[in-house]
């Protein structure tokens, strides 16, 4: 079976990036995206940048403007987001059937997520990106929401046989039994499947543009004694993902451990946070129902990418019986995690 990606050769990637004024030597490094294709390529002049190819089918143009357009807004507010270089008067380029877009090269390390201050720090870029994301919604790219993350993957996933049928029925149940708690649980706005991303006086859980997969591979770290132009503290990179949703969907992916860990960590946050923006602590009763519906939505993810090679080869686990039965099983831990009492910051 042909997949998304195979007409991407290395000229192409060439060819594209010459057809927007910038000549490459020769060298580019494939780098690691599962989504889209990116590379980093080395230019004639020594320097070198980062060409982004999207999944064809994926977004419309439309909406891999408006990523552009908050891209642009986070960088105007001094934000340390790596958003697309204008070239030609546009950010957002077609050749060869693919649509791409490219960006300065930035340095940096994964955040070490231990240490107090730099939690701190990135709660407080992550205050000023809500601010932002806070003026007004996106108009076409898609909200976070009960209905396309739990129901539509699940629904997805069983009509499409994805589920080994000595699994199916206790996977079914135990999907089911999370998605109807997450519809009895989570505040009623938000849950609902609010698809207009418009935010009335009386929801209970404001809903903003988001990041959307603020997980730690996707911050950069920069030493404060590292000689970069980027400067120290974190450079947030990837927002293919950013939608509308809840402010706490940027947070809770940056913890990890025990109850107690994530606490203390998701605290640290909130402190940081709130140094430029209050935060809602209704919204801390979303973060295991959020977990849950991350873990619905990756299966299905998973199962819809499995054409591509590339999934094969980096997720060479997915798909078997034992993998859905650790699936069962992390619901379950899941459905107990979202009768618990919220985490309290």
């Amino acid at each position: 079976m042909h997949h998304a990606f195979e007409p991407l050769t290395p000229d192409l990637v060439l060819d594209a990036l010459d057809s927007v004024g910038l000549r490459g030597d020769g060298r580019l490094t494939a780098l690691s995206s599962y989504e889209n294709r990116v590379y980093q390529v080395q230019l004639e002049d020594g320097s070198a940048v980062v060409a982004k190819f999207y999944r064809p089918e994926r977004w419309s143009d439309a909406q891999i403007h408006e990523e552009h357009d908050f891209a642009a807004e986070l960088m105007a507010a001094e934000i340390p987001a790596i958003g697309p270089l204008v070239l030609g008067g546009a950010t957002l380029h077609h050749f060869g059937g693919f649509a791409f877009s490219v960006s300065p090269r930035r340095g940096g390390r994964p955040p070490e997520l231990d240490d107090a201050e730099v939690l701190e720090w990135i709660g407080r870029f992550l205050a000023r990106i809500h601010t932002v994301g806070a003026k007004k919604p996106f108009a076409v790219r898609p909200s976070l929401n009960l209905q396309s993350f739990g129901v539509d993957s699940m629904q997805w996933l069983l009509e499409n046989d994805k589920v080994p049928l000595d699994v199916q029925s206790a996977w079914t149940r135990q999907c089911q039994v999370a998605i109807d708690l997450i519809a009895t649980q989570a505040t009623k706005t938000w849950a609902s499947g609010l698809n207009d991303s418009k935010n009335s006086p009386s929801d209970p859980i404001r809903l903003l543009r988001l990041h959307g997969d603020c997980h730690p591979g996707n911050i950069l770290w920069t030493p404060s004694d590292a000689a970069l132009a980027a400067g120290p503290g974190p450079h947030f990179v990837d927002l293919d993902d950013a939608r509308m949703g809840p402010a706490v969907q940027d947070l809770w992916m940056l913890t990890s451990g025990d109850r107690q860990q994530r606490s203390r960590q998701l605290g640290l946050l909130v402190d940081g946070y709130e140094q430029f923006r209050e935060f809602d602590r209704a919204e801390l009763a979303l973060i295991e129902p959020l977990r849950t519906l991350r873990l619905i939505h990756y299966s299905a993810w998973l199962a819809r990418r499995w054409h591509d090679p590339t999934f094969k080869h980096n997720f060479p686990w997915f798909g078997s019986s034992d993998y859905w039965r650790g699936q069962v099983q992390m619901l379950e831990e899941q459905i107990e995690a979202m009768q618990e009492a919220p985490l309290v910051v």
